[in-house]
């Protein structure tokens, strides 16, 4: 059995159930840090209950919005917990059609968490695992 996550009439992902289930549930978990909507719902209109639907401009606002929190912390946890969720989101709107703007990487006032001296930029880490996701996830 499988998961199938529709952007309008294109299946965007088709994970097994259990990793399927797990990106809803982590959606649903990391929205309070930004405050937004997942944009993820069950696809109502179709016959199967393993369907998710994802509401593109929606979704994208919420991964816009985790993507720039992700980039302000410097927090090592937080970055860590949240780069397999963001990853996975990324290439979902890049199949959907979607952009998610780059985050500029300056670090300025707002990165207030732990430092983590000497590890690579956010945004490269997380290009990286974009890419790496992006060839393991069956459409």
């Amino acid at each position: 059995m499988s998961q199938n996550f529709w952007v309008g009439d294109e299946v965007v992902w088709n994970p097994s159930n259990g990793v399927g289930l797990l990106f809803v549930r982590s959606a649903d978990a990391v929205a309070p840090l930004v405050g937004l909507p997942t944009g993820i719902s069950p696809a109502l209109h179709l016959a199967d209950a393993d369907e998710w639907a994802i509401d593109l401009p929606v979704f994208t606002a919420f991964v816009t919005a985790l993507a720039e929190q992700y980039q302000r912390s410097n927090h090592p946890i937080l970055q860590s917990l949240l780069e397999g969720f963001l990853a996975t989101a990324l290439v979902m709107v890049e199949r959907g059609g979607g952009t998610v703007p780059s985050p500029d990487g300056t670090p300025g006032a707002e990165r207030t968490d732990v430092s983590s001296v000497g590890e690579r930029p956010p945004a490269e880490k997380l290009a990286e695992l974009r890419a790496r996701h992006a060839r393991a996830m069956p459409v």
